[in-house]
């Protein structure tokens, strides 16, 4: 892995012209659709004023049938060009916003982690609500030129009764948009701080979740309780400051709109008195002012929904332009399972240096857990090799020079922690649908318990973050997943800490038999495992300081017996 080219930044704005490009065809197709709608909906108060006309000067019961024929129409074509054109728009949209949920879920989801300050929490946040509203740009554009078209086809029509009432339309949907043109600013910036606070309560909450269980432990839990009331008060005050910006936009907008009826509809009858129009014309310019409210209305507010989409985008270039710490290398490691570390520097590591020979199953002791933890974060590839001192080496290729592909395909590091998805069990231990080591990796988990306990067996329906399993459950679950991948070189971390001493007893057998032929390496304090083991490595002080096997360990070295005897 190397340190990456810095790459040119996609803003917002440049986000939102990729979402309008990719679905052009959609939107075209959208905008004539939605098009005929709004001329359809215009027409209609036109066709009345031309009925009145015409029916008041011919009184035939013909003039009335083809005036009832083309109302008709009309309404035919508001009813199908409304429904087909929103289904192509709805379509895309829906499209277009899961592909940047997915493009942010790719780069969050990185091996290593990216350059970016954002907690899990929030990118979340930027990969739901950021992404759906962005995606709202290929609606909002066919939206607003489907108005504009509404408002025209009233102005020219008005004009054409008397141009004063046209120019009144014109000069009034001007002054409209130039009003909340600066107050939709206003929102875009308020819509984009209130995402952000919510992002951070959304944070805040999903560690305290995670953590509650310690929290209680040590009575910290109303300190965190405190800090997130203090995170989630200030996203609130936010999204009543957005609450109140938007309800005064609303209001603005349907003030302006309704001025601009009415006076439309007094200017009208005013020149219908004069005898300047006639009662059809008037007909026809009072049902337009009416009519116009929806187009206006709509136009109205769509630099509202303009200015939330760009805030939306901005907060995604946030994520999207973060640079990975590091670009993974071309190559692939040599077949067999040795796993070195060569004087590793990182964090409380102080030059740790050992070997695991291909098939070996071996133990480490770590006296100080942020050391077990360290060495974790190095073999995972969540530290950057860049970042540390010393080399890992994965089947003899430095891991800085392996692609990420081939180091996950060669090695899995299970972290004590691991993440329990909501689904089932089989989809939590067999992602991939494989269906490899299922049965085995389930025997050597002692996870048959919980199968056999549910009449679904391994359908058994798990809630996101095993709510409904125990913590030895979920731990279980996680060591049965990481045994039915069947890696070449498998590294545990802590793995039957949350499990009784029977149970522990038995999975330190079972893996040991499974594993046997593969490489193991167990971080871990569990007399158990560390007995099962070929051998055990003592990590003190960042070094590794004994090696032997945990009964001559015991037999010799009274720190080993104070650090992991039970």
């Amino acid at each position: 892995m190397k340190t990456p080219e810095t790459a040119r930044p996609r803003p917002g704005a440049a986000i939102l012209r990729t979402a309008l490009r990719r679905n052009i065809g959609a939107m075209i197709a959208g905008t004539v659709l939605m098009g005929l709608y709004q001329a359809a909906e215009t027409a209609f108060p036109i066709a009345l004023g031309l009925i009145v006309e015409h029916t008041m000067q011919d009184r035939s019961l013909g003039s009335l049938g083809v005036s009832i024929g083309s109302l008709a129409v009309i309404i035919t074509t508001v009813s199908l060009s409304w429904r087909f054109g929103m289904r192509v728009l709805q379509k895309a949209n829906t499209t277009e916003a899961h592909r940047w949920r997915v493009e942010v879920a790719a780069c969050a989801l990185q091996p290593v982690a990216r350059d970016v300050d954002l907690k899990s929490g929030e990118i979340l946040t930027v990969a739901t609500e950021d992404a759906d509203q962005t995606a709202d740009i290929i609606e909002v554009v066919p939206l607003l030129i489907s108005s504009l078209v509404a408002i025209v086809v009233a102005a020219v029509a008005l004009s054409l009764a008397d141009l004063r009432l046209g120019l009144l339309v014109m000069v009034g949907t001007v002054a409209i948009l130039s009003v909340l043109a600066v107050m939709s600013r206003r929102i875009g910036a308020s819509t984009q701080e209130q995402q952000a606070r919510v992002a951070r309560a959304g944070a805040k909450v999903a560690d305290l979740i995670i953590g509650l269980r310690p929290l209680h432990g040590f009575g910290g839990n109303h300190a965190a309780f405190g800090a997130y009331r203090k995170v989630s008060t200030d996203a609130k005050r936010q999204a009543i400051t957005v609450a109140r910006v938007n309800g005064t936009y609303a209001g603005t907008a349907l003030a302006l709109n309704a001025a601009l009826a009415t006076a439309v509809s007094l200017t009208a009858g005013r020149l219908a008195f004069e005898g300047r129009i006639t009662i059809g014309e008037l007909v026809m310019a009072v049902g337009l002012a009416q009519f116009i409210m929806e187009p206006l209305k709509m136009f109205s507010e769509m630099p509202k929904y303009v200015m939330m989409a760009r805030a939306s985008a901005e907060r995604m270039a946030l994520v999207l332009n973060a640079p990975p710490v590091t670009t993974p290398g071309p190559e692939r490691p040599e077949p067999g399972g040795t796993l070195e570390v060569d004087g590793v520097h990182h964090g409380t590591l102080q030059g740790a240096k050992f070997t695991v020979a291909e098939g070996e199953f071996v133990a480490i002791a770590a006296y100080q857990p942020r050391a077990a933890a360290d060495l974790a974060a190095v073999l995972a590839v969540n530290a950057a090799p860049q970042t540390y001192g010393g080399v890992v080496r994965v089947g003899g290729r430095e891991i800085g020079d392996l692609s990420i592909e081939a180091v996950r395909e060669h090695l899995l590091v299970n972290p004590y922690d691991g993440e329990i998805f909501a689904g089932t069990l089989r989809t939590n231990i067999d992602p991939s649908g494989s269906g490899r080591e299922i049965a085995e990796a389930v025997e050597a988990s002692m996870l048959t318990d919980v199968v056999a306990l549910h009449r679904e067996g391994l359908d058994h329906v798990v809630r996101d973050r095993g709510a409904n399993l125990s913590g030895g459950q979920r731990q279980r679950l996680s060591l049965a997943r990481a045994l039915a991948a069947d890696t070449d070189v498998l590294v545990l971390h802590d793995p039957t800490t949350a499990v009784d001493a029977v149970t522990e007893q038995l999975i330190a057998r079972n893996v040991a038999k499974l594993r046997r032929g593969r490489t193991t390496l167990v971080l871990t304090s569990s007399p158990a495992l560390l007995d099962a083991a070929d051998r055990v490595l003592v990590l003190d002080g960042g070094v590794i300081t004994a090696e032997d096997t945990h009964r001559n360990l015991l037999a010799g070295d009274e720190a080993y017996c104070l650090a992991v005897a039970r």
